[in-house]
C-alpha cells in the first residue's frame, strides 16, 4: 500500500487533466492553500461526495513528558478533523 504524495496529486491532474506539469502544480498548491487559509480562519471545508474538514477547539488538559514522567499542562489549540461523506464510506466499504 502506498501513501499518496503532493508529488502523485500533481502527476494525477498532468496525466488526467491533459495539463503540463507546471499548470497542474500550480492548481494542486492553490487548492491546498485555499483549503489551508479557510481552515486557519476557523471555516470548515466542505468538499461533496467525499467528506468535510473541520476546526474544533481542544482544551487545556494535564499531560505527561515520557522522557521524565513528570506532569505538565498542554495548552488548548485548535486541531483539523475530517468526516467522510456517506458516498466515500460506501465506497470504502465496497466488496471487490
Amino acid at each position: 500500500m502506498r501513501t499518496l504524495t503532493k508529488e502523485h496529486l500533481i502527476e494525477a491532474v498532468c496525466n488526467n487533466g491533459g495539463h503540463s506539469k507546471r499548470t497542474s502544480s500550480a492548481l494542486v498548491e492553490s487548492l491546498l492553500e485555499i483549503i489551508k487559509s479557510t481552515l486557519a480562519s476557523g471555516e470548515d471545508v466542505l468538499i461533496s461526495g467525499f467528506g468535510k474538514f473541520c476546526v474544533k477547539g481542544k482544551g487545556e488538559r494535564r499531560g505527561r513528558n515520557p522522557a521524565t514522567g513528570n506532569d505538565l499542562i498542554l495548552g488548548a489549540r485548535r486541531v483539523v478533523i475530517f468526516r467522510s461523506s456517506s458516498v466515500l464510506k460506501e465506497k470504502l466499504n465496497q466488496k471487490k
